[in-house]
């Protein structure tokens, strides 16, 4: 592939990934540009999207979970 050729599409990956960014961003999806280029890259790679979404949601479940832990194991640390 010429550089020239590849350059363009690296412009218009990096495109897509903004106006996708901003559309996330409007809709509160909480994705960075760099995990919402992962999930793209993911899905044109054949993921199903539905199933990727339900993972994303329950990671951050996961994550909110062990903050909350994380926060009380260190309120009863201090009390003590």
């Amino acid at each position: 592939m010429p550089p020239n050729e590849r350059a363009e599409k690296q412009a218009a990956a990096q495109q897509a990934v903004d106006i996708l960014h901003e559309i996330a961003t409007i809709l509160n999806c909480h994705l960075d540009r760099r995990t919402l280029s992962i999930c793209i890259s993911m899905i044109e790679n054949g993921v199903n999207p539905e199933a990727l979404a339900n993972v994303v949601k329950e990671l951050r479940k996961q994550g909110q979970e062990a903050q909350l832990e994380t926060a009380a194991a260190a309120a009863s640390t201090r009390r003590r």
